[in-house]
Parts: structure tokens; sequence; C-alpha cells
């Protein structure tokens, strides 16, 4: 056995697609067998060994045995095990971007990084916790992929409204939600219920910025690596998530912004890339910073198909209608140049504008056309004589023409100017910059939160509700039911702006906020019962995915003595899902050795051994006895998920 794998070994070991950091990677070679790729199979049959090996001869023709192929390759003494087929570097590489192909400037790129061929589970449930995480090879793991991602059970089902909290007895698939649990497996489970139908997605997720600020709290060499794993899980769903005419927006700040955007480039398309709008979050700008004091974040925005959506335009202050002076009613007006200035305003970029007009002063007559010898010829000259363009081609000056928008005076040096109407919009196009004092994440987050708590911080770094809440509504139409998802939930900002706009406009929009955080119940849910009463309007239904591994994993992190642990592994014996790698009767033969470990090494070992496809309770099998749901829950899942009893 052991000659035979040297001889793979020797035989793969120049083969440039199956090396990653100068050595074979096994994900690599077996990703090759499933795939059957040429290359590999031609090198296996040309190998009197391997031939005999690993191929059958059926009617004359040799078939390749790629499950005894995978089983030779995955046995533990051939190679070390590797989590990902990708290198231990991040950089922009074409085609087969797990080997040396990075390159400085192409035209197909793609962002590389160690373990981006893996789904990170990411179950942190507190801000200052550290957790040592599984990544699951996309090659190596399919099914337990899937498993993982399966639909969730849902419980503690609770709604809330203005008269309190109130029994929950079916879902009508319109209600407001707020989703405790995995924010990977949550919007998984949503995939069921709601793929293709989300309008608006709004997040904030953590920015894995260097320092305080750094709510990416997991335990990994690869830092940066695992946050770009961490996101492209989560965004992949996303994705699905939307309705054709969807919308996604990510905030985030420099430290990731650049990579996030190549990630989603290529995750959404970057033809679906609506623009990058820059929030001035911190006028003062963070007193940490050693060269520039950062003072504002980005929101990357992509579109699930470019040119579908509609974007509603920010509506004209008292400032900009003042200056439409000329009209009446809702018709208002003013008279602008109709002289273009600026970018693309030359004869040479735009040539079917640059024509001369003609003006009979006497019959105060316009045209494109010289019809009088007294009628003045004027040309779109600057003030310095050079040559511009008109703001319309002729057929649309004939037009306004026609509908006597258009006029000619002189001004005060003598020269003749041609105006034309520009009629009160209702709004205009939001700009890529904003820096009103409103978006000041301090005044209009963390003040407003310590109000709604009594002047108690319940939250750290919270958006201003006006950011949140003007981005939603350039996205969202208030009379079309439209749904808005957060699965960063936070400190439930997304879900109170839309409340807030609903209010504002009598709006029909729903929130789905997901988050897995401990501080759910008394952030989140808390402050939205504040604003319903407040409002008198409002509700929500809150329910938590149902745990069953996760409840010791939980119990074994809370654990603050050795006894503790003892006890909780003697529950797990009865009652969880190990894995089936874990020898339990070893295990118990050695629990004496086991006891003088750490506690830290106790905790980390019963959560290593527990079966992480296992985490939470799996929709399709509530009416597994084993699992003890109760007959409410089932028919409370059952109706969730659109399902008859």
């Amino acid at each position: 056995m052991q000659n035979l794998q040297d001889d793979l070994i020797e035989l793969l070991k120049d083969e440039d697609n199956l090396v990653v950091e100068g050595q074979l990677n096994k994900n690599k070679i077996i990703e090759a067998a499933l795939k059957i790729e040429p290359s590999l199979i031609k090198l296996l049959i040309q190998n009197q060994t391997f031939k005999k090996h690993f191929f059958q001869e059926v009617e004359g023709v040799l078939v390749f045995d790629k499950i005894k192929f995978q089983r030779f390759v995955s046995n533990k003494s051939f190679l070390p095990d590797s989590y990902t087929a990708f290198k231990n570097k991040i950089g922009l590489a074409i085609n087969d971007y797990s080997n040396d192909n990075f390159i400085k400037a192409k035209n197909d790129v793609v962002l590389a990084w160690a373990h981006k061929d893996c789904v990170l589970v990411g179950g942190q449930t507190k801000e200052d916790q550290k957790r040592n995480e599984i990544f699951y090879n996309e090659t190596l793991a399919p099914d337990s992929i899937d498993r993982l991602l399966d639909a969730k059970a849902f419980t503690s089902f609770t709604k809330y409204d203005k008269n309190g909290e109130q029994v929950v007895t079916g879902f009508t698939g319109r209600e407001n939600l707020i989703l405790k649990g995995n924010n990977l497996l949550a919007i998984s489970s949503l995939l069921k219920t709601h793929r293709r139908k989300i309008k608006f997605i709004y997040i904030d997720p953590p920015f894995n910025t260097e320092g305080d600020a750094n709510t990416f709290w997991y335990n990994n060499t690869f830092n940066h690596s695992t946050w770009l794993t961490f996101m492209k899980n989560r965004l992949e769903i996303a994705k699905e998530l939307l309705a054709d005419d969807g919308v996604i927006s990510i905030a985030i700040d420099d430290s990731e912004q650049a990579y996030l955007q190549v990630l989603a480039d290529d995750i959404f398309g970057r033809e679906n890339n609506l623009g990058t709008l820059i929030v001035q979050n911190k006028p003062s700008g963070r007193t940490t910073d050693a060269y520039f004091a950062t003072c504002h974040e980005y929101t990357l925005f992509y579109a699930k198909n470019n040119g579908v959506p509609k974007i509603n335009f920010t509506p004209l202050t008292k400032e900009q209608k003042s200056k439409y002076t000329e009209g009446t009613g809702d018709d208002l007006y003013k008279w602008r140049d109709f002289l273009r200035t600026g970018g693309f305003s030359t004869p040479k970029e735009r040539p079917n504008s640059y024509y001369p007009i003609f003006y009979n002063e006497e019959l105060n007559s316009i045209s494109v056309k010289k019809e009088k010898s007294e009628d003045i010829e004027i040309l779109p000259l600057d003030s310095n004589g050079v040559k511009r363009v008109w703001r319309k081609t002729i057929p649309s000056l004939i037009e306004h023409i026609e509908a006597n928008e258009i006029k000619v005076e002189q001004n005060n040096q003598g020269q003749w100017k041609v105006r034309i109407i520009d009629r009160i919009k209702k709004g205009q196009r939001p700009k890529s910059v904003w820096t009103d004092s409103k978006y000041d994440a301090s005044s209009h987050g963390t003040k407003l939160l310590k109000n709604l708590f009594d002047g108690e911080k319940v939250f750290s770094y919270p958006k201003s509700i006006h950011a949140v809440k003007d981005i939603i509504y350039h996205f969202t139409n208030s009379k079309s039911n439209d749904f808005v998802l957060d699965f960063f939930g936070g400190s439930g900002t997304t879900a109170h702006a839309v409340l807030e706009l609903n209010k504002e406009d009598s709006g029909n929009r729903k929130f789905i906020v997901c988050e897995q955080m401990d501080y759910v119940n008394t952030v989140i849910n808390s402050r939205l019962i504040k604003v319903i009463s407040e409002n008198k309007e409002g509700s929500f239904v809150y329910a938590e995915l149902m745990q069953y591994n996760q409840y010791f994993v939980t119990k074994i992190q809370e654990a603050s003595a050795k006894e503790d642990l003892l006890a909780i592994w003697g529950e797990m014996q009865d009652k969880a899902f190990l894995s089936y790698q874990f020898n339990r009767d070893v295990f118990n033969e050695r629990l004496e050795a086991f006891k003088t470990a750490s506690l830290e090494m106790m905790q980390q070992y019963l959560i290593e051994v527990l079966d992480k496809n296992q985490l939470y309770v799996n929709y399709s099998e509530i009416e597994d006895s084993m699992y003890k749901v109760s007959e409410e829950d089932k028919a409370l899942n059952y109706s969730f998920y659109n399902k008859k009893e």
C-alpha cells in the first residue's frame, strides 16, 4: 500500500494543476478524478500498475473506477489532509487560480484565496467569542454541505404588536420576521419560502477591521481568507433570494472594500454593479487612525439584473423648490440656459447637437432654418467663444418650440441667449456621497438607541437610522409589499427603518431580519417593541432555529468548571449526535487523562466531537420522534413553509 502511494506521488508530483504551495494537494487530485480530467487519466492509464489497479475492462473498453481511486487517495496515510485547494495567497488570477497564475493585469480575472472552495458555518453567538471553525470542502463534502444548508425547523414562535405579546396561530407569508440563529442556515431556510421574492437586501456585515472595531472574531490563522469565505457563502444565497428586480446593498469600510467589490463582481456579475455610495458617518473622523482621520463608510450596490430595478429620487428641499418661481400649482418651472457646458459638451463629442438657431426679434419667432434676412443666427458658443453644443438635438428642439418652451433674450453684455423651460421635478437622483448631519452614526445611531433604552449603551457602532432608511427608500415601493432582508441584524436598525418608512408614506414593506448573537432578544426585540408601542402600529413574529447539537455547544461554551463539562459529556452520550469519526468507547477509557486537560482544551474537544451537521433540526425531520418537536411547533413550521398538516 505504502509503495503504491509513493509511486502515485512520484507520478503526479510534477503536475502543476495538482500542486499547491509546491506540494501535491489531496483535494486537487480527488477533484481531478471526480471530473475525469484527461491529463490525470492519461497518466494513470500509461502506468501499468495503476492501470491494473484503477481500471476495469468492460467489453473491450477500459473504465476508470473513480470511486476506488478516491478512496485510495482519501486514505489518511496518503498526503496531509487539506481543507482547501487554494493557496494561502490573495490576489487576482486567471483560469486555474489555485496555482501560480496570479497576475497584475488581465481581462478575465477573479479573486482567489485559501478556503474559497469551502463553506464556513460561522456560528459565533457572542461578540467577544472566538471560534475554531470547520471548513466544509465543496468537492470533498458536498453531502455534508447539502445537509448543513437544508431548511431548518423553527421554535419559540412569538408575535408582538401594539398590544404586546401575542400567540402565533399561523403564517400568511406577509409577516415581519425576526429569526434568531446562524445566519447562513437561516437564509438557507428562507430559500424554501422566499427564493426570488426579496426586493431589497441591506446588510452591514462584520468589517474585519483591525483594532477594537473588529467584530469578526473567528479564530483562524488566515483571518482575511476566512472573512472572504464567510461573505462568499452568504452572498451566493442572497443572490438566489433576490427578486428579478431586486437590489442588494452591502456596507463596508476601507479594510475589505476593494476585495469585497471584486468578490461581489464575481457573484452578482460586474455588469450588475449599480455603484458605490460613500456615507459620512463620523464627521469628526476616527481619532485612532494614524494618518487620515476616517470619517466615512462605503455601501456597494448590486442588482439581480441591471436595468430592471427602479430608483426613487430624493425629494427636493425647500431651498431647491424656491428656485422654481414661474407657473402655478403643480406646474412650476424656471428657465435655464439651453447651452450645454462641462463634460461631453463639444461638437466632437456631440456632433448632432451643434447647429445654428435663428431668432426674429420683431416677430419673436424661433426656428432651425433662416426664413427672413433679419433673422439672427445664434450658435452654441460659450463666453470665451469656444464651440459648445445645445442641450437637445434639432428634432427635440422643434418639439420644445412648438410647446412654447423655448425663449431667446439678451444678457447684460448684449449677447443673445437661448433658454429652455425646466419644470419642477418630484425629486433628484441620489448623489454618490452623503454628508448630511443626519447620517452621523453617533447622533442618530448610538444616541438614538440610548434614548430608547433609558440612557443605557446596549450596542456598539449602530448605523444612523436615516442612512438605512434613505437607502431602503431609494429601492423599494411603498405600495408593492416589498420584502426587505437584513441577515446581519445587529441592533435592528433595518427593521426600525422599515417601520418608520412605512409610517411616513403609509407603505406596506415587510422586513425579515436574521441575527445569531444572543442580544437579539435584549436589543432587537426590545427596540422594535418600543418603536411599535410609540407608533401604535406595526407587528413582527419572532422565531428561533430549533437547536439540537447547538444546545450542547452553548452549554459547553458557558461551562465554568470541569465538573460541569463532565456532566455535559454524560448528557451528550445519551442525546447528542457525535461525529462518525469519534470513538466514544476509546474516549471513555481515557477519560481520566481528559480530566487533566485545561478547561479551554476540554471545551474545544467536546465541541469538536459533535456532528456539526446536526447543530439544528432539519425541517424535513420534525416528525422524527427523537427530536421531540411539539405538535404546536410542527403545525407552525408547516404553516411557515406553506405545507398542510
